[in-house]
This record gives structure tokens, C-alpha cells and sequence, in this order.
């Protein structure tokens, strides 16, 4: 086990999920199809289990913990952001794939909107060989990436960590993590690996996709009737909090320049889990979430800045 891991007292979380190299291209308006259009563009860590492990970390949780799988070419200074970042890294060294890589394309448009071109890479062979029980030890909660329900390996590793959490206790919450990868995968599959869940967070599209409903009200609602506490997340509007089929929550967005959107998502869950484990309760949580989502758009990338910085 990696020495980054090792250790930590109760109430730690531990992440499991994507850890990848983001390429930044912003640019203003329509890209020029054949020819160029100027960008300026930077290479990131990211990943949207990484992200949420380093925004936890960001934001007031002592002890957080993230597996996941990288390849050789990059491993290392993976694994250098994440320590800098206050996580504890156990990242699996493939010996075949390299480093997934996603290409972030951001308008920087007022809204800077972005589409990702994925190349999962690594990140998506996370096996159930790379699982220890050990990684639970002083673990109060289990967050999984929703991507790792988009490959047969790491579904079935998401499957033995969610048992071996049951086993001990542990709390575990997810993040569908892609409207798009969501519906290839299929709805109904998707909701029966919930029902092994405490908590999900989808975006507010993931869960009108997940309920078939237009309302996010709505959607949020029916979601809570299947996974204890569901927390929605709407971006400029803000997050739904909802309990046992009724939205006990409504949580106003804090006003933001965005900059670059990419890891919003991510930064309001690793500061809700965060919050959460400080003893805050779901609403309290959510406040907590959307003040960093707020914070995350205006930065490019998905991280928050080191902790020296």
C-alpha cells in the first residue's frame, strides 16, 4: 500500500474514482471548424474523484484518502498534486495504459460553458485486485465517481468497496458524474446499483435523466424515495436537498464570475461530504457546497489552489 495512505484517525473519507490529466482550451465563441481558433490552453490534474478528494481536503476535511489508477507517464506528478493538495494518494500504477487525459473546451462566453473530449485511459481499470479493506480503516464515509460505473473492472470494484463499507458501516454516496456516459449506460442499471447507496448528488440534468421528470423538484424528490438523501446540484440556481420524497431544501447558488465551470460539481461535493463529516447538517452541507462551486468557476480547472498558495 502506498505510504500515502497509511494511517488516520475516525471520520476520514475516503474517495474512489478518476484521476486524469485536463488540457484547458479556452476560447471565445464558435470554434472554426478546419482551421484555427485561438485558445489559451493549460495542462491540469483533474479527474472528477480527484477533484472532489482535493476540495474536501480544500475545504476542512483533515483526513481524506482517494484510489485510483494512473499510468507510468504521469504517475508520479499526479501524485505530487495530490499530496500538495492535502489528500493521501493509493494510485495503482497500470502497466499497460497511460493516464487518462481529457481535452476541456471552455467558451469563455459568459456562461463558460465547456465540453469534454475523454480518453479514460487508466482511470477506468481500476479492478477489484486494487482493493484493500485496509483503505477503510478510520473511514466514516465512501464517495465513488460515477465513472467508475462506465467500465466492467471498475463497476465491479465500485460493487466490492460499497460490500466492504456495508461491512464496517461506513456511509458511501456517489456522483452519477456524466448525463452523457448515464444514458449509454442505462437508466435501470444505474438505479439498481443505487439502492446500495446513502446519498447521491447528480447534477440537475442527471436526475431529470434518472426519473424521466422535467422539474428538478421533482426529480430530487422521486430520487429520495430510492437513496436515503439526495442532493441536486443546479448550478446558477443553486441545490435541492431532498429527504424520503420530499425537498427539505432549497439552497440558493452564491454569485460567481465564472471563469472556467469545469469541477464545479465536483467542488460542491467534496466541500458537502466535508461539511458532513464536520457535523453540519444536509442544508448546512449544501451552503458549504455551493460556496465552493462558486469559488471553482472562477478558476480554471477543477482544483482548488495548494494549500500554500
Amino acid at each position: 500500500m502506498d505510504e500515502g495512505v497509511t494511517g488516520g484517525g475516525d471520520g476520514a473519507l475516503l474517495v474512489v474514482g478518476d484521476v486524469v490529466t485536463d488540457v484547458v482550451a479556452r476560447h471565445r465563441g464558435p470554434l472554426a471548424t478546419g482551421t484555427d481558433t485561438a485558445a489559451a490552453i493549460r495542462t491540469l490534474p483533474g479527474g472528477a474523484g480527484a477533484n472532489v478528494a482535493c476540495w474536501a481536503a480544500h475545504t476542512g476535511c483533515p483526513d481524506v484518502r482517494l484510489l485510483g489508477r494512473v499510468g507510468a507517464d504521469a504517475a508520479q506528478w499526479h501524485k505530487r498534486e495530490l499530496l500538495a493538495a492535502g489528500v493521501r494518494p493509493h494510485l495503482v500504477v497500470d502497466p499497460e495504459a497511460t493516464t487518462g487525459t481529457v481535452i476541456c473546451l471552455v467558451d469563455t462566453g459568459a456562461a463558460a460553458e465547456r465540453t469534454f473530449l475523454t480518453d479514460s485511459g487508466a482511470s477506468l481499470r481500476l479492478e477489484p485486485a486494487d482493493w484493500s479493506d485496509a483503505l477503510l480503516d478510520g473511514v466514516a464515509r465512501l464517495h465513488l465517481s460515477g465513472y467508475l460505473l462506465f467500465s466492467e473492472p471498475s463497476r465491479q470494484l465500485a460493487a466490492v468497496a460499497i460490500a466492504a463499507a456495508r461491512a464496517r458501516g461506513v456511509r458511501v454516496s456517489l456522483d452519477p458524474a456524466s448525463a452523457g456516459f448515464l444514458g449509454k449506460f442505462g437508466v435501470d442499471r444505474f438505479l439498481a446499483f443505487a439502492e446500495g447507496l446513502d446519498v447521491l448528488l447528480p447534477s440537475r440534468d442527471e436526475a431529470c435523466l434518472l426519473t424521466g421528470l422535467s422539474e428538478p423538484d421533482d426529480a430530487a424528490a422521486k430520487l429520495s424515495r430510492l437513496v436515503p438523501l439526495v442532493v441536486a446540484k443546479s448550478g446558477a440556481a443553486g441545490a435541492l436537498v431532498a429527504r424520503a420524497g420530499t425537498v427539505l431544501a432549497r439552497v440558493p447558488a452564491v454569485p460567481a464570475a465564472p471563469t472556467d465551470t469545469t469541477g464545479a460539481g465536483d467542488a460542491f461535493t467534496g466541500a458537502f461530504l466535508a461539511a458532513l463529516l464536520a457535523g453540519a447538517d444536509p442544508r448546512e452541507a449544501a451552503v458549504q457546497g455551493c460556496e465552493a462551486g462558486a469559488r471553482a468557476v472562477e478558476r480554471v480547472g477543477g482544483r482548488p489552489p495548494h494549500r500554500d498558495t
